[in-house]
């Protein structure tokens, strides 16, 4: 392996040249398998499809075959880039400029998924033959999407293989602000809500031979937002619940419509499933009067790692290089960490997240440096109490 395959800036550089806008791959899973097939990994190029999403490209690998199974996981596909001419450089051609690497994936995650490597590589090669246990990659093409077929089906496809993971850390952006703030060590669970409200269409000059959908919908809509869902947890922010659109499709100035919609986003903490917020909100809707239609749509469950020996391992590792102790939270929206929590503790620890689908998306090169050393320790620190 050349100098540059070790360099993880240059292995970022050469992530970000392919466009791999979900669920298109275009190439960046070869990049991993290009380089973890020398380090003595077993490549497994999956794909899967369903009528429910598009054909979607993941990649599995492992090294060793005995226990414990480190796990890190992530995704190679990215957001769209916009508009090109909002951007300062090709968003698919990386660019340092100022300290900072340009291009679509630096924050999220392609710089992340490049540590991953280059730190295994360091660490196989300090470890030589003394090494006991095996290092996985769990990466997908599908994150950024509806993740039909992408980490859930790779993890389903693990079970059937009966093979195991004991740890994950997955590279998901975690830092507000420096690459010292913050561990993820669980996420709220999300849901939408669509409501339907029907009514009688008619002139304004006569609501009394119309029945208007909107007064009602008002009605329902403030009985789930007046009062709060909880107060929090003791490791979670209280839950939100927000209403993201309202419409009657009525560009008329006197016609009472004939029926309005609304859509509400919730985020809700360990103090809740989805099936409980679900009826709490049915209860809220009834005593309001009711008259409505509810649908709804699960992307996840609320979810906690409680402190421990994972997060010990990666809080170490990052007061080692950083000199500083990180936050450990449950903040931010949903990520792949949904689907890994049922099968082994997993925390969530990449780059600084504010240019995070953003145009001119980038990330500094001193963290991407500093980060693949975290990494290395991260898997110094974990075999070393695991053996």
């Amino acid at each position: 392996m050349n100098s540059s395959e070790r360099d993880p800036l240059a292995v970022s550089e050469t992530l970000i040249r392919h466009p791999s806008v979900t669920p298109a791959d275009a190439g960046a899973l070869d990049v991993l398998i290009h380089y973890l097939r020398p380090l003595g990994f077993d490549c497994h190029d999956l794909t899967f499809e369903d009528p429910a999403g598009e054909p979607t490209r993941n990649l599995y690998a492992r090294f060793g075959t005995e226990g414990p199974n480190f796990c890190w996981a992530g995704h190679t596909d990215v957001v769209p880039p916009g508009d090109l001419a909002d951007w300062a450089s090709d968003p698919y051609q990386p660019e340092v400029r100022d300290g900072r690497l340009y291009g679509r994936g630096a924050a999220d995650m392609k710089c992340a998924v490049a540590c991953m490597m280059t730190a295994t590589a360091e660490f196989l090669s300090a470890a030589g033959e003394d090494f006991k246990g095996s290092i996985s990659f769990l990466i997908t093409g599908d994150e950024e999407g509806d993740a039909t077929n992408g980490t859930k089906k790779v993890l389903d496809w693990l079970i059937d293989r009966g093979e195991t993971i004991d740890a994950c850390v997955v590279g998901e952006p975690t830092n507000p602000d420096t690459l010292s703030d913050m561990v993820k060590i669980g996420r709220r669970g999300s849901m939408n809500v669509w409501l339907d409200v029907e009514g009688i269409q008619g002139h304004s000059a006569y609501p009394h031979l119309a029945d208007n959908p909107i007064h009602k919908m008002l009605t329902l809509l403030n009985s789930l937002t007046a009062v709060p869902l909880d107060e929090g947890s003791d490791h979670f922010q209280p839950s939100t619940l927000q209403v993201t659109t309202v419409d009657v499709d009525n560009a008329a100035t006197n016609v009472i419509p004939a029926r309005a919609t609304a859509r509400v986003n919730i985020r809700f903490n360990d103090l809740h499933s989805s099936d409980s917020v679900i009826t709490l909100l049915k209860g809220r809707l009834d005593q309001a009067g009711g008259g409505y239609e509810m649908r709804y749509k699960v992307s996840g469950e609320s979810f906690l790692t409680p402190p421990g020996a994972l997060s010990k391992t990666v809080v170490t590792a990052i007061e080692d290089v950083t000199g500083k102790k990180p936050e450990l939270s449950t903040t931010g929206g949903t990520s792949d960490a949904r689907f890994i929590k049922d099968h082994c503790p997993v925390v969530e620890y990449g780059l600084i997240n504010q240019t995070a689908h953003k145009v001119n998306e980038n990330a500094r090169v001193d963290d991407i440096r500093a980060l693949s050393k975290i990494y290395t320790r991260i898997l110094e620190d974990y075999f070393g109490s695991s053996r």
